[in-house]
């Protein structure tokens, strides 16, 4: 887990650019065919194109660890995080809703 959290860390460091009038965030989708978690680095200018990097693919098909490794991963990253793939799932610690709504990706 601290091998993935290093490398989504040492990618996002060379994406993100701070550029003005640029919203960035995270998404995090659930490919349940293939059983793994993918990480997205999202870009938008301002009236332009979306731009979508993928960053890591995580083979630990586990909600309780990927819960933790989101939550070590939030200490230091501050963006916001989309998740796909996951309605109606709960985290298994908190019980909370991971995924309120279907988004028109899925």
């Amino acid at each position: 887990m601290n091998s993935d959290i290093e490398i989504i860390k040492g990618r996002l460091t060379r994406l993100f650019k701070r550029r003005p009038k640029t919203r960035y965030w995270l998404m995090l989708t659930n490919d349940t065919y293939d059983q793994t978690y993918n990480l997205f680095f999202n870009s938008q200018r301002a009236n332009e194109r979306l731009q979508s990097v993928p960053l890591h693919k995580l083979a630990n098909y586990d909600l309780a660890d990927l819960e933790n490794l989101l939550k070590a991963l939030r200490q230091d990253i501050k963006l916001t995080i989309e998740f796909v793939g996951f309605t109606g799932e709960r985290w298994p610690a908190s019980q909370k809703l991971i995924q309120r709504k279907r988004v028109p990706l899925e």
